[in-house]
């Protein structure tokens, strides 16, 4: 199934906040002294050659040479990643924009970027011994680690809010998973998740509480590269509940920056969240918002996000690219979800709705202009998301 490729180099484990080392042959969460995530290091002082791609695998791992599963025989795949870069023709030509595309994670195993992710998770929760995961999600990551899990003969736990529409659910089921319900949002999950910790050996799969989701969402990055001849878009907009994507296809860009793949300037990152929770646009306008106000759910459920683990590092993408953080609202996002729909032939999600209308804001702000060049990402299908919609 993969084209034989060397692998990466040896990994290392660093926190994100104090830089204290971990040992990657052993199973890790976070930082225990700073209590902040960890990320995988590589040696790349010698240098990767493009060449070392994988370009015969069709999927994710062709960046096998840049991740950290150290064994192939522990990849766990059902064909995630190299999701396609397509033009929004018609509402490029009906709102004047030049250079307009959209990346579709829809196209993935489970409707959704977190096939990415949880692919790399459990493969390498395989290659560590681990036989018992474990998940809160607002929907699609409960899917998804449900289905790699069976694919890996591991056994799954999901933790989910009650007001999840249906269908999240019932392909937990169907994958094997056992499925627990909750009052409340994704934190409430979380919490529920702790508790279970405390009596039982699973292994936390939550979104930056593991090192290696990260990794496999940061190959949205190489593809982007690679997909636009290894030239960067101006903008790139991104729909954020926890940002391990955001943060990974940042991570990617560095990396490809120290390997001499791309130069130049890299893209402006555009965080975009629902109004009815937007705790990172509030953070970037130095908003204080404790005792004023409570997020709440959003039909773009992977926005529902009120206290990202990975905030500092959500931030720190913001200011290294020159990035802006906005929100717009359900009826702005409904609006979108009906408009990419009947005029690009897309069943796009709610979130991927969102930064289409928050890209229509900017616009209009004169904060991005019709000739730049402009990535939107679409997290997942809009399929999975009728419940909410109608």
């Amino acid at each position: 199934m993969f084209e034989k490729v060397k692998l990466a180099p040896e990994s290392f484990l660093v926190c994100s906040q104090c830089n204290k080392s971990y040992d990657a042959a052993d199973v890790q969460s976070y930082c225990l002294a700073c209590q902040k995530p960890l990320l995988v290091k590589y040696d790349l002082t010698g240098g990767i050659s493009k060449d070392r791609l994988a370009t015969k695998t069709s999927n994710m791992w062709r960046y096998a040479a840049l991740l950290p599963v150290r064994d192939s025989s522990h990849i766990v795949s059902l064909g995630e990643g190299l999701t396609p870069v397509l033009p929004f023709r018609n509402l490029s030509r009906k709102y004047g924009y030049e250079h307009l595309w959209l990346k579709d994670e829809g196209h993935n195993p489970t409707g959704s970027f977190k096939a990415r992710g949880l692919s790399m998770a459990i493969s390498k929760a395989l290659e560590l011994g681990v036989s018992d995961c474990i998940v809160p999600t607002a929907g699609n990551a409960g899917g998804a680690m449900s289905a790699y899990c069976a694919a890996a003969g591991i056994n799954a736990t999901v933790v989910m809010p009650k007001k999840t529409p249906q269908i999240f659910k019932d392909e937990c089921g169907l994958f094997g998973a056992e499925l627990i319900l909750v009052d409340g949002l994704i934190d409430q999950c979380g919490r529920e998740v702790a508790k279970i910790k405390a009596t039982r050996n699973v292994y936390d799969v939550s979104t930056l509480k593991e090192p290696y989701r990260l990794e496999g969402k940061k190959t949205m990055g190489y593809e982007i590269a690679e997909q636009m001849d290894w030239q960067l878009p101006d903008f790139i907009l991104y729909p954020t509940g926890g940002g391990t994507g955001l943060i990974g296809i940042w991570k990617a860009f560095q990396e490809m920056l120290d390997l001499g793949w791309i130069e130049g300037n890299l893209p402006r990152m555009i965080v975009v969240q629902s109004d009815r929770c937007s705790p990172i646009v509030d953070a970037f306008n130095q908003k204080n918002m404790a005792g004023k106000r409570s997020y709440s759910t959003s039909i773009a459920n992977g926005l529902a996000v009120p206290n990202a683990f990975g905030k500092d590092l959500i931030m720190k993408v913001l200011r290294e690219s020159g990035g802006i953080a906005l929100a717009v609202s359900e009826n702005e996002i409904l609006q979108g979800v009906k408009e990419i729909t009947r005029h690009e032939g897309i069943m796009i999600s709610p979130e991927g709705a969102a930064v289409w209308m928050a890209l229509r804001k900017l616009t209009n702000d004169k904060l991005i202009g019709h000739h730049q060049k402009i990535l939107l990402l679409n997290t997942g299908t809009g399929y999975k998301y009728l419940e909410n919609l109608l």
